[in-house]
């Protein structure tokens, strides 16, 4: 497994779990001296117990030297980072190529090459035409396997995936293929063999389409708003049409992650590349970056519509709960929002304000929430963890300057919030 970080380190983990001998490869000798110690790099529920065991078991070790890893494997799967590129939005595979020119060189024999990190449609050509330079006369087969983990949730998704998507048409990759993953085949989840390129595809549609449902329940949450109606009970009642289905309609203050923000460019650039614009995706991107920094401005106006001189208490900085990931998280547009008006900030997080640190210094970080609503004028509830679903609110009123809450993920019911002195402001309702 070449990359130890979220998709590598989950799935080395997992696969180890199933039987298989896996070595996870990573640069970054720090990263592999902390796996080895039993740190994760990560926060991922049950992953640390995971990779403990597995580590235990001689199933699961960790390298810097990817020749010595690669040399004997019947797969290596490339799963590095493809962030994207500054400037255009396209997928940057600075990595990936990287990772191929030492696989190539360390290739030793027949080997499945598995590309797990998610890239746009071709990659997995011009993977396969560097290794056919590097690599020498070896039978390889370059193959496509894009991963659909949910941070938070990342390896009950692996163990119990919607289904497992493989694109190759060659019979003895996808033999190999099968060996690997035979532990949920018996567990009856599908595998769907396609073309390589109709794979790398499947994962930006996949998760565009889930943007797309994000960003549209978030207008309809605008217009609930504007016309005295309930975006949660729209939400139950188109959801419940089985065609529609009731994730991914939960209102909010917009999508964040590792993962939306740049597959959604990423296919943007590759529909403009092939001259096919694909004009939904490019609204939701729009839609979804105007709703972020609207966010702040919805606190602002909380607060009287003037943030100058005013201290606000946001709860939850992280883009979703039982993750420590920052990446395009809401919290930074309406962080900068409120700096930006003057305001001062306090806030806390179960996981992110390690990460959160380094990306906003102005801000105070607090080790509860009670701690952060200390004479605030306002609370802002921004990721939904749980530690703040039951808050008691009475203490968290007494403990503030003013008496505003913003729930900005509906995790109050209006009533009980203002029942305890609350000016209440939430999404759609």
């Amino acid at each position: 497994m070449i990359g130890s970080g979220y998709v590598g380190l989950v799935s080395g983990a997992c696969f180890s779990d199933f039987g298989h001998d896996v070595i996870c490869v990573d640069k970054d000798a720090g990263k592999i001296a902390a796996l080895e110690a039993g740190k994760m790099p990560i926060f991922e529920p049950g992953l640390d117990t995971l990779v403990a065991t597995n580590v235990a078991a001689g199933r699961l070790s960790f390298t810097t030297d990817l020749k010595a890893a690669v040399a004997g494997a019947d797969a290596v799967f490339i799963a590095v980072g493809t962030p994207s590129r500054r400037g255009d939005g396209h997928a940057d595979l600075t990595y990936v190529f990287e990772a191929t020119r030492e696989i190539g060189a360390a290739i030793d024999g027949p080997v499945v090459v598995v590309t797990k990190s998610t890239v746009p449609v071709g990659t997995g050509d011009k993977v396969e035409a560097i290794l056919s330079e590097v690599a020498g006369d070896f039978e390889i087969a370059v193959v496509s396997n894009p991963e659909f983990l949910r941070e938070g949730a990342a390896i009950g998704d692996f163990k119990r995936p919607d289904r497992i998507v493989i694109g190759t048409e060659d019979a003895r990759a996808q033999q190999v293929m099968r060996d690997i993953y035979r532990p949920l085949y018996l567990n009856e989840s599908p595998i769907l063999f396609t073309g390589r390129r109709t794979s790398e595809l499947i994962k930006y549609a996949a998760n565009a389409f889930l943007a797309t449902k994000i960003t549209f329940i978030n207008e309809i949450a605008d217009l609930c708003e504007a016309v005295g109606a309930n975006v949660q009970d729209v939400s139950r009642g188109i959801g419940l049409d089985n065609r529609i289905g009731s994730k991914f309609l939960h209102a909010g203050p917009g999508y964040g992650g590792s993962c939306f923000p740049k597959d959604t460019l990423a296919l943007l650039k590759t529909a403009e590349d092939y001259e096919t614009p694909v004009r939904i995706v490019e609204a939701v991107v729009q839609v979804n970056d105007t709703r972020k920094r609207a966010m702040g401005r919805k606190v602002i106006q909380a607060l009287g519509g003037d943030g100058k001189g005013k201290t606000v208490a946001i709860l939850g900085l992280t883009f979703k709960p039982n993750t420590d990931d920052m990446r395009d998280a809401p919290s930074l547009a309406v962080v900068q929002s409120l700096l930006d008006a003057g305001a001062k900030v306090r806030a806390h997080d179960p996981e992110g304000m390690e990460i959160a640190r380094a990306m906003m210094p102005e801000v105070t970080y607090c080790g509860d929430a009670y701690e952060a609503a200390a004479g605030a004028d306002a609370v802002v509830i921004v990721t939904e963890w749980d530690i703040y679903r039951a808050l008691d609110l009475a203490r968290l009123a007494k403990a503030m300057n003013g008496q505003v809450m913003v729930d900005l993920r509906n995790v109050y019911r209006a009533t009980e919030v203002e029942k305890a002195g609350f000016a209440y402001s939430s999404i759609g309702r």
